[in-house]
């Protein structure tokens, strides 16, 4: 699987640029930008952005995802460069420990809570407790 990097220029996204390019749309092109981030399939995308991998499929590249999808592939942006930079850029780390069930995350893996914007928070957290050392 490829796995690449977003540009150097692509920031994370602050809780108001969420919000502003949430309303706007994001287009659908980006959500195989990042996706290709973890590696992550357009199953599991459609999943977390809360639509079926058959309407994702739908949408063309230029077209502009709705305000929900929007919002939950900005956080997922957010989250995965958060991941890569407590794994030191390595993506295939990343992608393993977001497959991976964690103890502190109810035994469930981080992809799977990422269907709700409360379980974007709990994986950020549990990054979060990785990056400064603290252990569940």
């Amino acid at each position: 699987m490829a796995y690449v990097t977003l540009p150097a220029h692509t920031a994370v996204y602050a809780p108001y640029t969420v919000i502003d390019k949430s309303r706007q749309g994001v287009l659908r092109d980006e959500a195989d930008k990042v996706a290709a981030l973890a590696g992550l399939t357009d199953l599991e995308m459609a999943r977390i952005l809360n639509m079926s991998d058959r309407n994702l499929h739908r949408i063309k590249p230029q077209d502009r995802l709705s305000r929900d999808a929007s919002e939950r592939l900005l956080l997922l942006t957010n989250l995965l460069q958060h991941g890569l930079a407590v794994f030191d850029e390595d993506a295939q780390t990343l992608a393993d420990w977001l497959h991976a069930p964690i103890r502190e995350l109810n035994a469930q893996s981080p992809l799977q809570l990422l269907d709700t914007t409360t379980g974007f928070g709990l994986v950020d957290d549990v990054l979060g407790r990785i990056e400064h050392g603290i252990v569940g």
